[in-house]
């Protein structure tokens, strides 16, 4: 079975030199020329004598851990993700058995000396076209970890084939609360996003639309610790699970986003791919795009928050399963 891992390019700063050179990398060039290491007892005395500044055994222990997860656990033929500097696109690559090992160092063009070779694929994957826990798991503060457990980006990646397929029964629990949401009349599913907004923490959430509007059906202000603002623009928009948004109807969202703020788009159906397209594009508000399944990961996640009003009419109790 092969094995997912992201390895981070100090916020997408060196992603276009790991692509170009067939390689990712982390730092830590003071250690040297680490191919004869096999252990990670081997690393720590390296680390204390290039890094004596570091006094904390818990720093310590962190970054050798890294070390070693880079050099010793990643194997090769495992997916190797990196993000963009624009970090809804994901890189993706197949980690090459020879050269196993490579060190580069004073490289002026990336500072990432300790190196393993990679194959890069030509498309990146779209972070917002992930699960839900999936995307909470990328967003790890470590430089190097496994993703776990690996069947969604490794599917998404292309390398599904390595997975073994899910058991499909005659139950879908998406399916099933998707069938339930899809119930709601469009008012009451505009409420239901208002309060999944205030749930997730945003303030002064509302709704704001009249029905068949096309505009902002929502909109809310979440205030992470004083240290930045965000202010959203929502539309909320149940359409039956098989359809695809085109790209015009996420653009007309972009026209209803005022000066400052970003859009959302949440839905129980699925967007085209030129709609992920739109809502990326530079120069513009960005737009987050939620499909039906991740609605569903939401749900569930903060459904005890939710639940009050909307527990009895959707018929669903915690865990988000028929009554």
């Amino acid at each position: 079975m092969i094995r997912a891992w992201c390895v981070r390019a100090d916020w997408g700063t060196y992603t276009r030199q790991f692509r170009e050179g067939g390689y990712v990398g982390i730092g830590w060039e003071e250690l040297g020329d680490l191919s004869q290491i096999e252990t990670r007892e081997e690393i720590y005395p390296l680390y204390r004598a290039a890094y004596p500044e570091d006094k904390s055994n818990t720093v310590v222990g962190i970054q050798v851990g890294q070390a070693a997860r880079f050099l010793l656990e990643i194997a090769p033929g495992d997916v190797v993700i990196t993000p963009d500097a624009n970090t809804e696109l994901l890189w993706h690559g197949v980690i090459k058995a020879e050269p196993r090992y490579m060190f580069q160092p004073h490289d002026p063009a990336c500072r990432y000396s300790q190196r393993r070779p990679v194959t890069w694929s030509g498309e990146p994957i779209l972070r917002s076209g992930l699960s839900v826990p999936l995307q909470n798991t990328m967003r790890s503060s470590l430089t190097v970890f496994a993703i776990s457990p690996p069947d969604e980006i490794l599917r998404a990646t292309g390398h599904g084939e390595e997975v073994p397929p899910p058991i499909h029964s005659a139950y879908d629990p998406y399916q099933a609360v998707l069938r339930q949401v899809l119930e709601l009349d469009d008012k009451e599913f505009e409420v239901l996003v208002a309060r999944l907004l205030t749930a997730l923490g945003f303030e002064g959430s509302e709704v704001t639309g009249k029905t068949g509007d096309g505009g902002v059906d929502a909109k809310g202000e979440l205030n992470i610790a004083n240290l930045a603002t965000v202010k959203v623009f929502v539309q909320a928009k149940r359409y039956k699970t098989d359809t695809k948004i085109a790209a015009s109807t996420v653009r007309q969202l972009r026209q209803a986003i005022p000066l400052g703020g970003q859009g959302a788009f949440i839905t129980t159906a699925n967007f085209q791919k030129a709609a992920y397209e739109v809502a990326l594009e530079s120069g513009f508000p960005r737009i987050g795009l939620i499909a039906g399944r991740q609605l569903v990961d939401l749900l569930v996640e903060h459904w005890e928050k939710i639940s009050p009003d909307f527990g009895d009419r959707l018929g669903l109790k915690p865990g988000l399963v028929l009554r």
